[in-house]
C-alpha cells in the first residue's frame, strides 16, 4: 500500500523524529558542560559526540520533510530535559537511547513500511541501530561512575592523558598526569588501535 506522504502517519512520525533528535542534541550540549563541570572529561567528549550523532539524525528527518509542512506536537517528559548529574544523566539518556532504538524507530519503521514509504522504513531502522549503540555505551559510562571502576580496573591497563597523550599502566589512572599536571579527569583507557 502506499500513500501521499502529506498527512500520512509516516510524516507525523519523522516529524516528531526531527523535533526529538534535535531536542537530544541541545540536551547533550548541556549534559557535556555539566559532566565537565564534575570532572568528567571523557563522558563530555561522548555527550557532545552523541550529540552529533543526534543533529545529524535530525537533519537527515528534516530533509525527509521539504516537501512537507506538517504541524508538530511532540510531549516531552521533563524528566529527560532536566540537565542532573552526569551519573543520572547517563542513566536517562541511555535509557531514552534504548527506548528509541529498540521500540520508538522500530515501531515508525514498520509504520512507514505499512504506508509503502520503504526507504524511510530503512532509515528509521538503520538510526534505530545507532540509538541502541549510544544507549549500550551510556548505559556502560553509568555502570563505570557508579560502581567505581571509572578510573579503576582489576587489572592492569593503559591510561592515556586526553591533553598530551602519555600513557601510564596501572590498575587505577594516575590522579595527575606527570608529563602535563592535568587532573585524573583527562585519563582514559587507550583505545585499541586495529
Amino acid at each position: 500500500m502506499s500513500i501521499p506522504f502529506k498527512g500520512s502517519q509516516t510524516e507525523k512520525n519523522v516529524a516528531a523524529a526531527y523535533v526529538g533528535e534535535y531536542v537530544a542534541y541541545v540536551r547533550y550540549q548541556s549534559c557535556a558542560k555539566k559532566a565537565r563541570k564534575e570532572g568528567f572529561e571523557q563522558n563530555a567528549d561522548y555527550f557532545l559526540e552523541t550529540g552529533e550523532n543526534e543533529r545529524e539524525h535530525g537533519n537527515i528527518f528534516l530533509k525527509m520533510l521539504t516537501d512537507s509542512d506538517p504541524v508538530i506536537n511532540v510531549p516531552f517528559p521533563i524528566e529527560t530535559c532536566q540537565i542532573k548529574s552526569t551519573l543520572e544523566n547517563l542513566k536517562i539518556s541511555a535509557a531514552g537511547e534504548e527506548n528509541t532504538g529498540l521500540k520508538v524507530y522500530p515501531y515508525m519503521a514498520a509504520i512507514a513500511e505499512k504506508e509503502g514509504f520503504v526507504e524511510i522504513a530503512n532509515t528509521f531502522k538503520l538510526i534505530a541501530e545507532v540509538e541502541h549503540e549510544h544507549g549500550v555505551r551510556l548505559a556502560t559510562l553509568a555502570k563505570q561512575v557508579e560502581n567505581g571502576t571509572f578510573w579503576k580496573r582489576e587489572k592492569e591497563v593503559e591510561w592515556k592523558c586526553r591533553n598530551c597523550g602519555y600513557i601510564f599502566k596501572g590498575k587505577e589512572a594516575p590522579k595527575e598526569c606527570p608529563v602535563c599536571h592535568h587532573p585524573q579527569s583527562f585519563q582514559q583507557i587507550r583505545e585499541v588501535l586495529e
